[in-house]
Formats: C-alpha cells, sequence, structure tokens
C-alpha cells in the first residue's frame, strides 16, 4: 500500500513523506509496539490527567520529540517514522499536526 504521511510542525515546517508498506495485523501490532519504545526512550510525557496514553497521542508525542530539524535533515529516521505511522493507523493518506494537536486520516 503506497501512504503519503505528512508532518505539520508550523507554517512553514511540514514535510510530507511517501511509503510504501505491506499492512497486515503483526506490521500494525510491531509499530504500535515501536511506538510504545520510542515514547519511553524519548522520555515522553501523559497528556491526560488519567495518564492513558492512547497510540494517536504516542504518535504525536514521538513526532514533536523528533522534531522539524531532525527529521527534515535525516531521510533514513523520516522514513521510519513515516512507515511506523502508516503502519500504525493502516491508511493512503495521513497527517500529523502538532500544530492543530491531532492525527488525521
Amino acid at each position: 500500500m503506497r501512504c503519503v504521511v505528512t508532518l505539520v510542525f508550523g507554517p512553514e515546517q511540514e514535510l510530507e513523506l511517501p511509503v510504501d508498506v505491506t499492512p497486515s495485523g503483526l506490521a500494525a501490532m510491531n509499530a504500535r509496539e515501536w511506538f510504545e519504545e520510542a515514547w519511553v526512550r524519548l522520555e515522553c510525557e501523559p497528556v491526560r490527567l488519567s495518564g492513558k496514553v492512547l497510540l494517536l497521542d504516542k504518535i504525536l508525542d514521538v513526532t514533536e520529540a523528533l522534531g522539524y530539524r531532525l527529521l527534515s535533515q535525516n531521510e533514513q529516521r523520516a522514513t521510519e517514522l513515516a512507515t511506523q505511522i502508516a503502519l500504525a493507523i493502516e491508511r493512503p493518506a495521513v497527517t500529523v499536526d502538532l500544530v492543530e494537536n491531532m492525527v488525521s486520516f
């Protein structure tokens, strides 16, 4: 499946990353685990008072923690993130908008 992942960091800070993935239940589960591990490694914090962290929260937090500068300069890291997003969401187009604090597909 071809997926275009768009990462929006600000008005003139946007990355559009096309990736080819093969979605499956196992691939989606592995992508969720990847986000869990990255979320912990990058020392992200829960945004909800309850402490509950949803997959979309992890996608937003990990994307923000990696940042525009790193992702715009490191194609391998950007492609890895986009691939994991595509596998976790399983849609042909995904936008991670840090300005609006939302993931849409």
